[in-house]
C-alpha cells in the first residue's frame, strides 16, 4: 500500500509570531483528496546545563498550553539571528538561567509532533556550566532556576515531576550518549 500522499496545494489561515496554521489539501491513491492541517514553526531547541559539581541547571515556568509550572531545561525557538541551532541553544541557557558553557555538544534532534508540526527540536548538552551573569528573560517569561543533581533526573521523570515531552527526549538522547548509542559518549573535560 501507498504511504505517500501528494499535497495539490496549501493555505495559510492564521500567522502568530510562533507558527502558522496552513490547510494542506493532499490525495492518496486509495484514500482520495483530503484537508490536513500544519503548523509550520521554527527549529526549537533545548540544552542541558551540567556544572562542574554534576547538578543539573534547571527552570521551572509558567506554561499557558497545560496552565501550570513546569520543570524543564532551558529551550526555545531558533531565532533568525541565531547562526546555528547551537548558538540559539547557548544563547537560551544564558537568558533563562545566567549559566554559559564553552563545552556545548549536540545531543541529537527529534521532530516534536510530525502529525501536525514541521519542525525539529535539536538538544545540546552544556559541560561546566558556570554561572557569568544575570538571567535576560523576554517580556513574557518568568522563570526559577533550580539545580538537581544529574544523577536524578530518572527519578523526577518516573514521578512526574519533569512532563515536557521535549525535555524527558533530551534526557533520553543524553542516555543513549552515555552508552554509545549510535553517538560519540560526551567527555567531561578535564580543564
Amino acid at each position: 500500500m501507498a504511504l505517500k500522499w501528494q499535497t495539490l496545494g496549501t493555505k495559510l489561515l492564521c500567522r502568530t509570531s510562533i507558527f502558522e496554521l496552513r490547510r494542506r489539501h493532499s490525495v492518496h491513491p486509495r484514500r482520495g483528496e483530503r484537508d490536513f492541517f500544519v503548523l509550520n514553526a521554527p527549529s526549537w531547541v533545548n540544552i542541558i546545563p551540567v556544572t562542574p559539581r554534576g547538578e543539573v541547571v534547571m527552570v521551572r515556568q509558567y506554561r499557558h498550553g497545560v496552565e501550570g509550572v513546569t520543570l524543564e531545561i532551558p529551550g526555545g525557538m531558533v531565532d533568525r539571528e541565531d547562526l546555528s541551532p547551537l548558538e540559539a541553544a547557548r544563547r537560551e541557557m544564558r537568558e533563562e538561567t545566567g549559566y554559559d558553557s564553552a563545552e556545548i555538544i549536540e545531543l541529537g534532534r527529534v521532530h516534536p509532533n510530525p502529525a501536525i508540526l514541521d519542525n525539529l527540536c535539536f538538544s545540546f548538552l552544556a559541560w561546566n556550566a558556570v554561572r557569568t551573569g544575570r538571567k535576560r528573560l523576554d517580556s513574557d517569561e518568568a522563570t526559577r532556576v533550580v539545580r538537581y543533581p544529574l544523577e536524578r533526573v530518572g527519578e523526577l521523570i518516573a514521578s512526574g515531576r519533569i512532563t515536557h515531552a521535549l525535555v524527558v527526549a533530551a534526557f533520553h538522547l543524553l542516555t543513549l550518549a552515555d552508552h554509545g548509542d549510535r553517538r560519540r559518549k560526551p567527555q567531561k573535560s578535564s580543564h
